[in-house]
């Protein structure tokens, strides 16, 4: 499998490197003073300012770095894409085990899940058995349900969309491993750091103001393998909700892979869902077929 690469800019010296990130900055400072005419909330300036400043810093920082520890620093959208691209293959099929995890209870389940490109995606549940056969279809930003238990095929409006699945911490969206977040949101680096061998970037990003998301930002952590570490969800007074966080990385199919991630919400760390992968194979024959209302309801794989 040949390996997924993005192209990177290499500055001629880290003082042009620093000049570039000052005229970046520059531009996002205008941004801001166009956006004030144009009556965007106060705190959504005040937050894209600060970042701006960290991420003017933080790449003025990191052109001082030896070039064996950064040789060169790709753009926080690209960095985003392409963990998004590496997570998800061309195609792929999977099978997970999910566990909802609360103070009194613990539900576990077992299911299969299938995507082609980045709009197409299938979820099914395999047990525990009166759960077999409920399945989740997305494609092309919508999203059906079907319940085997009233043989019914549900829509679910964009307006739900960020609500619990399956009664867990995990959102309609979340499962539908939606790419959205890359043209929806302005993205900035705001920390680069070595961990383990790795760079690890960290992502900070902003809706854009006619974005249709809920979410005031989020931030991101990718490694330079395009591992996806961690994931935040702040809500629109800044506030962080809820936090996937990886906890396992294996390697599947000649990638590595976040085996084990875990959403929890912010205010009880105590109450968590956990996706673990048990399987996984990427760029293999999937037909378009699947993907349809027909084969949610009567499954032809």
């Amino acid at each position: 499998m040949s390996r997924l690469t993005i192209p990177l800019y290499k500055p001629s010296s880290p003082a042009t490197f620093r000049i570039l990130c000052f005229i970046k900055m520059l531009a996002i400072l205008i941004n801001l003073v166009v956006q004030s005419r144009l009556g965007i909330p106060m705190y959504k300036r005040f937050v894209y300012l600060v970042i701006a400043i960290s991420s003017y810093f933080t790449l003025v920082n990191a052109s001082e770095t030896p070039a064996d520890v950064l040789p060169s620093v790709p753009s926080a959208q690209q960095i985003i894409k392409s963990a998004m691209d590496f997570w998800r293959g061309d195609n792929s099929m999977s099978k997970m085990t999910m566990i909802i995890h609360r103070a009194d209870w613990q539900r576990e389940m077992t299911m299969l899940a299938w995507t082609l490109g980045d709009k197409k995606s299938l979820v099914r549940i395999e047990s525990p058995h009166k759960d077999k056969g409920s399945a989740t279809l997305t494609n092309d930003n919508q999203m059906w349900t079907f319940s085997p238990k009233i043989n019914r095929v549900i829509r679910i409006p964009s307006s739900m969309m960020s609500q619990s699945w399956m009664g867990g911490d995990f959102s309609n969206n979340d499962i539908s491993k939606s790419t959205d977040v890359i043209d929806n949101y302005q993205h900035l680096l705001t920390e680069i750091a070595m961990i383990d061998g790795h760079k690890v970037y960290t992502i900070t990003s902003i809706p854009h103001d006619d974005a249709p998301v809920v979410w005031g930002k989020e931030v991101f952590k990718v490694r330079d393998d395009y591992v996806l570490l961690e994931e935040q969800f702040w809500d629109q007074d800044d506030r962080l909700v809820k936090t996937l966080k990886t906890t396992e990385i294996k390697t599947f199919d000649g990638r590595p892979v976040a085996s084990k991630m875990r959403m929890f919400k912010a205010d009880n760390t105590d109450e968590w869902t956990e996706i673990i992968t048990l399987d996984i194979k990427f760029n293999i024959d999937i037909s378009a077929g699947m993907f349809t209302l027909s084969n949610l309801r009567n499954p032809r794989q």
